[in-house]
């Protein structure tokens, strides 16, 4: 489906909207459409406003994976360096308690 027209947003003082966009679909999209939106008790309309309104773009979805894969290479920096650490201090341990046998 593509917006075909969009005429300028006309809106009252209720905040009902008042404005037109046309958006070509084939008949079965219509009717699917049309089925969603009895089945959820609102207009076609509504359900697209809707539709448009949830709608994240591919790019946010590929930003947040960036991100996640950031976060995951943070936490396996982390757990390295804490197990480098715990290596560290049981070394330290072994050395200290040799000490103090002598």
């Amino acid at each position: 489906m593509s917006a075909v027209a969009d005429i300028p947003v006309n809106a009252n003082r209720s905040g009902t909207a008042t404005a037109r966009i046309v958006v070509q679909a084939t008949p079965a999209e219509k009717r699917a459409i049309s089925s969603k939106a009895k089945t959820l008790g609102i207009s076609a309309g509504e359900l697209m406003r809707r539709g448009a309104s949830a709608y994240a773009p591919e790019s946010a979805q590929d930003e947040l994976a960036v991100l996640a894969d950031a976060a995951r290479d943070a936490a396996d920096r982390s757990c390295a360096a804490i197990d480098e650490s715990l290596t560290f201090i049981a070394a330290s341990n072994a050395r200290i308690a040799k000490m103090e046998r002598r």
